[in-house]
This record gives C-alpha cells, structure tokens and sequence, in this order.
C-alpha cells in the first residue's frame, strides 16, 4: 500500500508539473515574421535563405489559423483517465475529476481506482497550490514560486490552462525559424528563452495541432518533451483532444498519458475546497 501511495504522489506532482510545464504565452497573434528572424541564428539564416514573399504569407496565414483555433472559455470540467510509468513504475489506476474556472482556480481529485478511494485533492490558484494527502490526511501548501524553483521550470497559471484544454503551449510567434508543408501536414519551428519547439499542424481549413517537441535552449540540461495530441472531437464546438501523451527526457524518462472521458465546457460550476481541522500541515 505504502509502495503505491508512493507511486500516486510522485504522479500528483508530475501531473502538476506537467500541467504548467513549459509556461509563456500560446500562439495568440500572427505577427510579421520579418522581424521575427535574427540573422545571428544559425538555423534562422536557414530560414532566411528559403524566405520569400509567398512563403512569408503562408506562414501569417497558418499562425492565423492556429489562433483562430485557440479554445477560448469561461468554465471546464472533465473526467480523465491518467496513465503514468516513471522512475517508480507503471500506474494506470489513476482517475483524475478536473474543474476550472477561467483565470481563477483549477480543481483536481484523484481517485486510485484500484482501491476506489479519493487519494488526493489539489486546489491550484495564481498564487498558490494546496495538496491534499487523504491517505495520510495531511495538507501540503506551497506558492507556485516554490513549485517554480523546486521543478526548475518556469510556468504560471495561464498556460496550466491552455495544457489542460489543449491550446498550444510555450510557442512563441514572434520567433518563427522554420516552416514547412509536407505530406499534408505543416511543421513550423520557434524558439523562446527556454525552448525551442517544433509544431506539427494538419493542413488545409481544419487545422489541428498533433504534435508538439520541445528541447531545452541550455544544452548542458538536455532536457526534451514531446506532447502529442490525438483523438479529436467537436462535440462542444470545438476542436478538442481527448487524448495526449506526454514524454519529457532528462535525467529519468518520464511518460504520461492523458485520456479525457468525459469534458464539458462553459457549463455552471461549483469547487468547494477546505483543508480539514484534523489535517497536519507541511
């Protein structure tokens, strides 16, 4: 028993990392891409060589697609099947309940299936997360700083968001180096501050995002993750993933695969969450 709250502890906070993994704005503006391109980058003067007019209209129109796909909403819930191997083994009996409002608060109760007990229940905020151990009834309540500084990764409450409701995350527009269309697919490459990522897109007017790969700026990290987003519907009005696997590679590997059951969006949500008097604190 002791061996699997381990295992279920380690999945909480890699869920939570993985939720905020890679935090700066999603792709929200299609910029001009002429001052997008530094001539210092080895792999935009690539870019540069292949640039033209009519290629630098496909990419405006393809970034301004991608933001025309962007999930805007006020509130979202969802019941999403969690399957996680790491370092401490493979776990596929995890049930995780999401609730979310919009720039105020996600909810998070994670069942262990195996046992059908409510192991964990995490209230995340802008400025705080709280974790709720209900098999050892304790309460450990942290900043997002704190989580920041312990991960080593940079994210904040906004893009927890877009992870969650499958918005592109950490790509940065401003920043094209690369772009192609092949096969009937489009890949298109940025770099940031921390990342540098490639996007592979579906073409044509319904586009969709399948794939995303990351890799660390700072290659003495060699941190990489590749989150790959599948199974789409449109049962709400948007194009939705029901399903996303997450790979991140530095020192461990680390697998998670998210399968969203049930979601709902924009409907009437309640979160009550209390820290029980009988609770230790950490």
């Amino acid at each position: 028993m002791k061996n699997f709250q381990n295992r279920i502890i380690q999945a909480v906070f890699f869920l939570l990392i993985l939720m905020g993994l890679f935090a700066a704005p999603g792709c929200r503006t299609a910029k001009k891409i002429q001052t997008a391109i530094s001539k210092k980058d080895t792999t935009a003067n690539m870019m540069n060589q292949q640039t033209t007019a009519d290629s630098l209209l496909r990419i405006n129109r393809t970034l301004a697609k991608l933001d025309a796909k962007h999930i805007n909403f006020n509130t979202f819930s969802a019941k999403i099947k969690v399957e996680y191997d790491g370092s401490l083994g493979k776990q596929s009996n995890i049930v995780a309940y999401v609730r979310m409002i919009k720039d105020s608060v996600i909810w998070v109760s994670m069942y262990a299936t195996v046992f059908n007990v409510e192991a964990f229940r995490i209230l995340i905020k802008k400025d705080s997360v709280i974790v709720l151990d209900k098999l050892n009834k304790t309460a450990i309540v942290r900043s997002m700083n704190y989580l920041q500084e312990v991960t080593g990764i940079p994210f904040d409450f906004g893009t927890l968001q877009d992870l969650i409701v499958g918005n592109p995350i950490y790509f940065n527009a401003e920043h094209i180096i690369y772009y192609k269309q092949l096969d009937g697919k489009i890949l298109i490459a940025a770099i940031g501050k921390y990342f540098k990522q490639l996007l592979t897109l579906t073409g044509g007017d319904n586009m969709m995002l399948t794939h995303s790969k990351l890799d660390d700026v700072d290659m003495t990290r060699n941190r990489t993750a590749d989150i790959t987003y599948d199974n789409y519907e449109n049962n709400t009005g948007f194009n939705f993933s029901t399903f996303r696997e997450i790979i991140v590679s530095e020192k461990n590997k680390l697998d998670i695969r998210l399968n969203y059951k049930q979601y709902e969006f924009n409907k009437e949500l309640q979160v009550i969450f209390n820290i029980p008097k009988n609770y230790d604190l950490k």
